[in-house]
């Protein structure tokens, strides 16, 4: 019987083309006009090496050698198979591959499914129990980049008025630590909160304003995600996420990219329910406190008219805030209960940054608004 091969001599990477015959006692080696002997290998010291479940042409060798011989035709395997002992493993049927495929594929998920719950559910028990000073760095560190070199307001009258209504919303939601609020000199109109209870807020946002309540609506939203420690809970997340995603990929593979996908929308989708969340509990610290809470409704149809286009409806499952008018209507309250802000307060926190710079024109008209002052809270 004579099979067609290629043939490593273990000194250079180069194949040769050979035949082999085989007998009861000896592998013979043939060059590939079968008329020149390359090697004779008894039988008794035959090896079959790799994995022969798995790989289709495992390499034999005789043992002690470094010189390799690998049949790729099925039929031939099988024929040196059945005429010499030792090399039965080569006709050994293959599993098919789709069963296989399939059970690593369900471990796969499930593994993922698991860790992914963990990350999703875990962040929200292992947030809190992170130390109050390490959270405080992050947020100043964090506000350091985020405000660079923007002016900060220094009123004190009006710092003093917001820190003040802040602190108590944060001891009405049992927050044990002390919260503090930066005013940001311009826009856009916004106002996010940071690690450690450190709010940010831009003077563009209490300019548009038309009262104290609805400026006292978006702090108590803020201070929801203070209490709900959701600042330091997408941290804790997006680490874990990253996490998971080395293990699958080594830390450096193209599905390593296209995972950042996948990370995107656990982001966009826990900054959502965040904003929920914050919103619902704004409205209850405020009526907690005996204040209107009807701020929190109507500081959301003030950026509605300035933008009737509602950027957060129109790209669906990509925005981080729920609709506006969704917000609208879940925080829509009735105007009873005590000013957040005395007159003087409320006075004191609208010049806090100083005069405001945006007078009309010579002409009369108004001034031109930032193309960013419709930018949900």
């Amino acid at each position: 019987m004579a099979a067609s091969a290629r043939y490593y001599d273990g000194n250079v990477a180069l194949a040769r083309n050979v035949t082999v015959r085989a007998t009861g006692e000896e592998l013979v080696i043939l060059d590939a006009a079968g008329t020149g002997v390359v090697a004779r290998w008894p039988a008794a010291e035959l090896v079959v090496l790799g994995d022969t479940v798995h790989e289709k042409a495992p390499p034999i060798v005789r043992r002690g050698e470094e010189a390799r011989l690998v049949i790729e035709e099925p039929e031939l395997r099988r024929q040196l198979a059945q005429s010499m002992p030792p090399l039965a493993a080569l006709g050994m049927p293959r599993p098919a591959a789709l069963p296989r495929i399939a059970l690593f594929g369900a471990t796969l998920a499930v593994a993922v499914a698991a860790f992914w719950l963990a990350v999703d559910v875990g962040s929200g028990y292992v947030a809190p129990l992170v130390p109050y000073d390490l959270q405080r760095r992050l947020g100043e560190n964090v506000a350091s980049e985020v405000i660079g070199q923007q002016p900060l307001c220094q009123g004190r009258a009006g710092l003093a008025a917001i820190n003040g209504l802040a602190n108590r919303l944060a001891k009405a939601a049992d927050y044990p630590h002390p919260v503090s609020v930066r005013i940001v000199k311009g826009g856009p109109v916004n106002a996010y909160t940071l690690p450690g209870g450190i709010l940010v807020f831009y003077s563009d946002l209490i300019d548009l304003a038309r009262d104290g309540n609805e400026v006292a609506g978006v702090l108590a939203h803020e201070i929801g995600h203070v209490a709900h420690h959701h600042a330091i809970k997408g941290l804790v997340r997006q680490f874990g996420v990253e996490q998971l995603l080395k293990a699958m990929t080594g830390g450096f593979s193209d599905i390593g990219t296209l995972g950042s996908g996948g990370t995107l929308l656990l982001a966009l989708r826990n900054g959502r329910g965040f904003e929920r969340d914050a919103d619902a509990t704004a409205v209850e610290l405020l009526e907690k406190l005996g204040l209107r809470a009807d701020g929190v409704a109507r500081f959301f149809e003030r950026l509605l008219e300035e933008h009737p286009t509602d950027a957060a409806a129109m790209i669906g499952i990509w925005s981080s805030h729920p609709p506006t008018k969704e917000r609208i209507a879940a925080t829509t309250r009735p105007p009873t209960g005590r000013p957040a802000f005395s007159e003087a307060e409320w006075a004191a926190l609208k010049v806090s940054c100083g005069p405001r710079e945006d007078k009309a024109a010579p002409s009369g008209r108004p001034p031109a608004r930032r193309p960013d002052a419709g930018k949900p809270i």
